[in-house]
């Protein structure tokens, strides 16, 4: 496996770790939809997997914690677990990737090096999933509460930045675990494992006493 694949995928990775970072910290899985009736604009409310945030017309900022986990949707509270695990998965993915690659010397062996890029990529695309599937189920639940004419306007919400941010981030890290998957292929070695001798006609075999 080229090392410039390898470097590709770090890279590839970091940024997926910096979207997974964005959407779970920053607040704006779900902000105000102005529809309707609901033409005030001199405020915006933001939903996050950690806390809620007024912005003013002026902007100012306030925003608060939830009080408990219970008042969150279930989309979101299964958003904070997935996310959480994904960032932790994905930095031990890194680490290995890094002790693996080929243009570092963390390893000597260079029969392990494949196995350890190949272990990373799956966690990668594990990883990717994980980031995927709860900003996917907030963003059909967001969507589905959106079109449902029994909910009201003023409850309504719009997809946040950390959706998108979340896709984008999903996907980098399925294509980097993809890569090394694909790319990542143990050294071969001869059927007995050992290696064969061979003499010419006119040489004997060497005696062993």
């Amino acid at each position: 496996m080229g090392s410039g694949v390898q470097i590709v995928c770090v890279a590839l990775s970091i940024l997926g770790l910096i979207a997974v970072c964005v959407t779970c910290i920053v607040p704006r899985w779900k902000v105000s939809a102005f529809v309707g009736q609901n033409i005030v604009t001199a405020q915006t409310q933001e939903e996050g997997i950690w806390m809620s945030c007024v912005t003013q017309s002026t902007g100012q900022q306030q925003c608060k914690k939830y009080d408990s986990m219970l008042v969150l949707s279930a989309d979101l509270q299964a958003a904070r677990a997935m996310t959480i695990i994904s960032g932790m998965m994905l930095t031990l993915a890194l680490l290995i990737l890094f002790a693996g690659s080929d243009f570092t010397t963390c390893v000597q062996n260079q029969d392990v090096k494949p196995k350890m890029c190949l272990v990373s990529g799956i966690m990668l695309v594990v990883s990717g999933l994980l980031l995927l599937v709860p900003v996917s189920w907030s963003a059909h639940q967001t969507i589905s509460d959106f079109n449902n004419p029994f909910v009201n306007a003023t409850q309504k919400k719009e997809l946040g930045a950390c959706i998108f941010v979340g896709w984008a981030g999903g996907c980098l890290l399925l294509l980097a675990g993809g890569l090394l998957c694909c790319c990542s292929r143990p050294c071969g070695s001869s059927g007995s494992g050992g290696t064969a001798k061979y003499y010419s006609n006119g040489a004997s075999a060497p005696n062993y006493v």
